[in-house]
């Protein structure tokens, strides 16, 4: 895991409108290759979850830069599917993936309380989130595969944003479904082993069923992000 320290960029409205006006006529391809003229790997944090739209994701970044690390937040809870397409891929594509994750003590607890049946939120804080708060100081920029289509809250998302003290930057958001599917036909990208059982998305198994869209996630409760990119 890197560990250089980096001079903190900061980003103002205009610098951030600037950006969104130079990359948004751009394609997904010439948005990663314009991202590393702008910012050095080094300032780049890429996450991944591995799930169902994650291929075409990491597809285009290992075209354009093979030095940039993955990391995938292990919450202890995936699916082996989960896990043994995260192993495909990376082998596939060339890509150096780090796993980073909650303290063992903390995971413990969630799994002896069984966090994620009475409070997911909590779950998700402590596994996912808190996890990637101790390596995000470490970058200027996080990148992330989030597609408008998914949930309201990504429909109302910028290419380039400012949250929580770093620029995050979705080079896919304007990607539609039909375009996702024709270039994952094109260039032949395998799939996760979930979606013929039915999972259009997939998190943790305590808390995904299979369902269209995002609906199999976190089922019978009102939440539809795990907290990462609110």
């Amino acid at each position: 895991m890197s560990t250089n320290i980096l001079e903190k960029k900061t980003f103002s409205d205009a610098k951030i409108s600037a950006l969104n006006e130079k990359y948004n006529p751009l394609s997904v391809r010439e948005r990663i290759e314009e991202l590393y003229k702008d910012f050095s790997v080094d300032e780049v944090m890429l996450t991944s979850s591995f799930a169902t739209s994650s291929a075409f994701l990491l597809h285009e970044f290992s075209q354009v830069n093979k030095k940039q690390v993955i990391y995938f937040i292990d919450t202890k809870y995936h699916f082996d599917e989960t896990l043994e397409y995260k192993e495909l891929l990376t082998k596939l594509y060339g890509l150096k993936v780090e796993s980073i994750g909650a303290n063992k003590i903390d995971n413990d607890f969630t799994t002896r309380h069984e966090t994620w049946k009475e409070n997911p939120e909590f779950c998700c804080d402590i596994n996912k989130v808190r996890p990637l708060q101790v390596i995000k100081d470490r970058f200027n920029l996080w990148v992330s595969g989030l597609m408008e289509w998914q949930s309201d809250h990504r429909s109302s998302l910028n290419i380039f944003e400012k949250r929580k003290g770093i620029l995050k930057f979705y080079p896919l958001l304007d990607v539609t479904e039909e375009e996702r599917e024709n270039y994952i036909r094109e260039h032949m990208l395998p799939f996760h082993p979930l979606i013929s059982k039915g999972y259009s998305s997939v998190g943790c198994k305590h808390c995904t069923v299979p369902g269209n869209g995002r609906s199999g996630r976190w089922n019978n409760h009102p939440k539809t992000e795990c907290g990462l990119h609110l």
